[in-house]
């Protein structure tokens, strides 16, 4: 076999190593699938309130509710562009109900029809009797008379006494806007609407669909261009948060790869090295998501996105190669003797965000897998194939202006002992009297939803007497019908709070449907067809209603007799069954019940009503479930970041072999930690996850800097390459995390902020600390 030519083999490795990227790429795109549920970031609930709570995130009744107002026109318009949008939307299955306040018996199955009277509570204070069915046709006489008569004269055959309505009445929002030419307005004259999504509440994926399927409804409509359309609710805060932080990202990502992109032209002035160096990065990052793609089959984006950013350690490995590099030696040469030291970077790095992987938490185990492969790749990849493709001509990093002076500088600069312990006997000092509390519990505090939204949401909530986002009453039971029982048995209660002022409204369960003994007993009250037939005929009696006109209601009512009682399984196939699914479900190997509140104005009094159910009722705080989970979630990931550091300093003594230079490289580090928390503490930062993953992040950074400054060197020259790569590393570190740090997201802010200041603070230190280069052996 001829041998390859010499002129060909870096071509041919080099596209066999893209070859290899694509095959990666393809595999990823083939297998991985990208979720949006924020869900995957909460570990396992320990108590049932944050088991419930992490379901109602998504699934839960207020949810998936998003708030319409339409505003800037008159009366008319609004009521015409409401309706014409609930026609829009009706039929479309992204939206599970549209409720405008106009009534339309079209919402109602047909099979439920038929099980009106065993639904309303009309039979609970009424009979069928002549007397009440006479005061029914009176009062239906005026009705025709009437503007409502349009729409009453379908139903008045089949449904003199208007169950139909009574049942659409109950099913409306307990805390119903006034309506206006058949719609829904608010008190300032917008037009209102309720409209639930068939997507989870923190699915932004869906709500973006879904949100986007009602805009464009909205924008068929001929006058939409004389309204404005106003939207809220979570869905679509899930929805607005998810497009701001990509659209936010994506400028940031673009500014801070121009920018890094012109620092390595500066540094290396060598475009052939500066696109080859982007190879073992690229390596690690196609080995992340394959490692998530062969290991999980799913990953969140949000996952990916801290993944890419977590990956940014690997890009100091090419560019330590890069200036590490002599003159007069071959890059294989100059990567055999950088592998030591960067293969225990590497690995410290890999069990910093082992911590992860031990959290419980999915998301963060899938951030594990892909950081920590990537790194292990992206290191391989510099060590092994990039030296084999890196031109043979180049300028020594040692022999740049400038460089000398700095190193210079840096010897010259004092290195009192005492300082590193008086800094950290400060800043235990400023922790210990900064003000504010040290970790962020309320998730709230960390949404970047502007707050005139916030202000919006707030009042559009209770202008449609939509359900609270806080507070949920949850009721227990061994069946679905026994909690159906209990909600019947609450409600008086319920309605009792109202009327004290304690909430607004309560919606319970058997709202939708009552239990199988108050059918029952309502089909029991129903008369045979005779009884019935002769009602009608003496209640008609000197009204202008023709002979036979109420055969239909005869028959309907007769049916209502051997009906067999509505079941939530029969009701689920209903237009409302989404709604009753959401209140009503099977849990824990029995039945739970939520009862949503509006406008709550004395939890206190909820307490009460609850503590006086013998344990069948309690109040569910969803704010207090969220901080106790985020507790939970913090200290479980707090131990696994301790047990991680103590292995990472084990690493660092035994790869060192000497635990006085694993001190140089470990004490700087740590300072570090130390002091980016006195600085956000000090200016009132309270810490949470996105702190702790980036605390984590500016420490694998940190101990690359400590481990070169410690690392032994031959001559000045080489004192000289190893400044010139930390210079890089740092001035492109700060670059991208500087510009993070001026996000108006305050998960990318405190990403930033955290990392540029450890960055700062670890480069610093790392020289400080270091040991001068005539002690180093």
């Amino acid at each position: 076999m001829r041998p390859i030519p010499e002129r060909l083999r870096v071509p041919l490795l080099i596209a066999a190593w893209l070859a290899v990227l694509a095959g990666l790429a393809a595999f990823a795109l083939a297998r991985l699938q990208v979720t949006t549920d924020l869900r995957s970031f909460m570990p396992a609930p320990q108590t049932a309130d944050q088991k419930l709570l992490l379901e109602q995130i998504g699934e839960g009744p207020g949810s998936r509710l998003l708030l319409v107002a339409i505003e800037g026109a008159p009366v008319p318009t609004l009521a015409a562009l409401s309706r014409g949008l609930a026609a829009a939307l009706a039929d479309d299955p992204r939206f599970g109900q549209v409720i405008n306040g106009a009534f339309d018996a079209t919402q109602l199955d047909p099979a439920l029809l038929p099980y009106r009277y065993l639904l309303s509570p009309t039979l609970d204070s009424h009979r069928l009797d002549a007397t009440w069915l006479g005061e029914q046709l009176e009062q239906r006489v005026e009705d025709l008379a009437s503007p409502a008569g349009v729409m009453l004269k379908p139903l008045l055959a089949s449904d003199p006494t208007l169950e139909t309505l009574a049942i659409a009445e109950r099913w409306a929002p307990p805390k119903a806007p006034q309506t206006r030419d058949g719609v829904w307005f608010s008190a300032s004259g917008e037009a209102l609407m309720l409209v639930e999504t068939r997507a989870a509440g923190f699915d932004p994926a869906g709500q973006g669909e879904a949100i986007a399927a009602l805009e464009a409804a909205w924008h068929a409509l001929p006058e939409a261009a004389s309204a404005r359309l106003l939207l809220s609710g979570p869905g679509y805060f899930s929805a607005r948060v998810s497009a701001t932080t990509r659209a936010e990202a994506d400028r940031i990502g673009i500014a801070s790869t121009i920018g890094f992109l012109l620092l390595l032209l500066f540094a290396y002035r060598s475009l052939p090295a500066l696109l080859l160096a982007a190879l073992p990065v690229a390596s690690g990052a196609l080995a992340g998501i394959g490692a998530l793609a062969g290991f999980y089959g799913s990953a969140h984006g949000i996952t990916l996105a801290f993944g890419f950013t977590l990956l940014g350690v690997a890009q100091e490995y090419p560019i330590r190669l890069l200036s590490h590099r002599r003159a007069g030696e071959d890059a294989l040469a100059s990567a055999r003797a950088l592998w030591p030291l960067l293969a225990t970077a590497i690995v410290s790095a890999a069990i910093a965000y082992l911590a992860f992987l031990a959290s419980g938490v999915t998301g963060l185990q899938q951030l594990a897998v892909f950081t920590i492969a990537g790194l292990v790749v992206a290191g391989l990849a510099t060590r092994y194939l990039l030296p084999r493709v890196l031109p043979p001509r180049f300028a020594d990093a040692a022999d740049r202006r400038g460089i000398a002076r700095a190193q210079a500088w840096l010897e010259r600069v004092p290195r009192p002992p005492w300082l590193p312990w008086l800094l950290a006997l400060a800043g235990v000092l400023v922790l210990w009297q900064a003000p504010g509390p040290l970790w962020q519990d309320d998730l709230a505090a960390l949404t970047p939803v502007p707050r005139e939204l916030l202000l919006r949401d707030a009042r559009l909530r209770g202008e449609l007497g939509a359900p609270d986002v806080r507070y949920l009453l949850v009721l227990r039971g061994p069946d679905a019908n026994s909690v159906l029982a209990l909600s019947q048995i609450l409600e008086p209660e319920g309605a009792a709070l109202v009327r004290s002022g304690a909430l607004d409204a309560i919606e319970w369960p058997s709202r939708y449907l009552p239990s199988i003994g108050l059918q029952r007993e309502r089909q029991a009250k129903l008369p045979d067809r005779t009884t019935l037939e002769v009602a009608l005929a003496d209640a008609s009696r000197d009204l202008p209603f023709r002979q036979g006109l109420f055969e239909p209601f005869v028959n309907d009512v007769e049916a209502a007799r051997q009906l067999p009682p509505l079941t939530p399984e029969a009701f689920a196939r209903s237009p409302f069954g989404a709604r009753l699914a959401a209140m009503l479900f099977s849990a824990d190997g029995g039945w739970t019940g939520l009862a949503t509140l509006s406008g709550v104005h004395d939890a206190a009094a909820l307490s009460k009503l609850a503590e006086a159910s013998q344990g069948r009722v309690r109040v569910l705080d969803l704010k207090a479930a969220s901080e106790s989970l985020v507790v939970a979630y913090r200290e479980r990931i707090l131990q696994a970041l301790g047990g991680a550091l103590l292995l990472l300093a084990i690493t660092v003594v035994v790869a060192l072999r000497s635990p006085r230079r694993a001190w140089h490289v470990l004490a700087p580090m740590t300072l570090a930690t130390l002091l980016v928390l006195v600085v956000e503490r000090a200016a009132g930062i309270s810490l949470s996850l996105f702190h702790l993953v980036a605390l984590t992040l500016a420490a694998g950074l940190g101990l690359h800097y400590a481990l070169f400054f410690e690392r032994p060197v031959a001559d000045d020259a080489e004192a000289r390459r190893t400044l010139h790569a930390t210079l890089v590393c740092v001035v492109s570190a700060l670059l991208v995390f500087g510009l993070q740090a001026l996000s108006s997201l305050p998960v990318l802010r405190a990403i930033g902020l955290t990392v540029a200041l450890g960055v700062g603070f670890h480069f610093c230190l790392s020289i400080l600390m270091a040991r001068p280069r005539r002690e180093r052996p």
